[in-house]
C-alpha cells in the first residue's frame, strides 16, 4: 500500500511540476543584445531539475517531455522541431544532473551535477542545432543565410552555421542551465517538503 501511495504521489508531483514548466516555457522571452531574437530564454528546466533531484532523473526527463507536449499542442510556432530541440537539450540537463546527484546527495554534489549537466546540455546544443533545428528553420524562415545574417549583426566577422552556434548558442544554453540550477538551489529546501511527500 505504502508502495503504491509513494508511486501515486512521484505522478502527482511530476504532473503538478510538468504544468508548472509549460507556463514558464509559455513565457519565454528574448534577449536580442546577446543572441538573435528567434533564440529564446525560459526557464521551464527549472521544475525538471527539482523532479529530477527529489524524484529521480526519469521524472525529470518526463517533465521535459510533458511540457514539450503541451507547447506543440498549445503554443507551437516551430513545426514540432522547436520542441523535439528542446526536450533533447533539457533530457541532457536534467538527465545528467539527476544521474549525479543520485550518488552524490550533498551540496558539493548537487553544484557539479548541475555544473556537469549544464556543460553538457551546451555541448549537445550545437550537434542538435546544426543537424536538427537549423535547418528546418532554414527551409521555413528564408535560408541559411538569412539566418547567419542575423548573428552577423551583433558580430559582423562570424563566418558559417558553426560558429554561429559556437560563438552564441553554446554559451547562452550553458547559462541558461546555470540560471536554471541557481533557482533550484534558492527554492530546493523550501519546497522539499512538498517534493519528497512530508508536507
Amino acid at each position: 500500500m505504502t508502495k503504491t501511495h509513494n508511486h501515486v504521489r512521484e505522478l502527482t508531483v511530476t504532473a503538478m511540476l510538468a504544468a508548472i514548466a509549460t507556463l514558464l516555457m509559455f513565457m519565454d522571452f528574448s534577449l536580442p543584445m546577446l543572441i538573435p531574437s528567434f533564440v529564446q530564454m525560459d526557464i521551464s528546466e527549472l521544475p525538471a531539475l527539482l523532479a529530477s533531484f527529489s524524484l529521480g532523473p526519469v521524472y525529470g526527463v518526463a517533465v521535459c517531455l510533458l511540457k514539450n507536449l503541451f507547447n506543440l499542442i498549445f503554443h507551437s510556432s516551430t513545426g514540432g522541431i522547436g520542441e523535439l530541440c528542446n526536450f533533447l537539450l533539457g533530457a541532457f540537463f536534467v538527465g545528467t544532473s539527476g544521474v549525479i546527484y543520485r550518488f552524490h546527495k550533498m551540496r558539493k554534489g548537487a553544484v557539479a551535477a548541475c555544473l556537469i549537466g549544464a556543460v553538457v546540455m551546451a555541448l549537445v546544443s550545437v550537434p542538435v542545432n546544426y543537424f536538427l533545428s537549423y535547418p528546418v528553420y532554414a527551409a521555413m524562415f528564408g535560408g541559411i543565410d538569412s539566418i547567419i545574417a542575423a548573428y552577423q549583426e551583433l558580430r559582423p566577422g562570424t563566418d558559417g552555421l558553426l560558429e554561429c552556434l559556437l560563438v552564441f548558442n553554446m554559451p547562452f544554453t550553458f547559462v541558461k542551465g546555470l540560471i536554471d540550477a541557481v533557482l533550484c538551489f534558492l527554492i530546493y529546501k523550501p519546497l522539499s517538503p512538498i517534493l519528497h511527500g512530508r508536507h
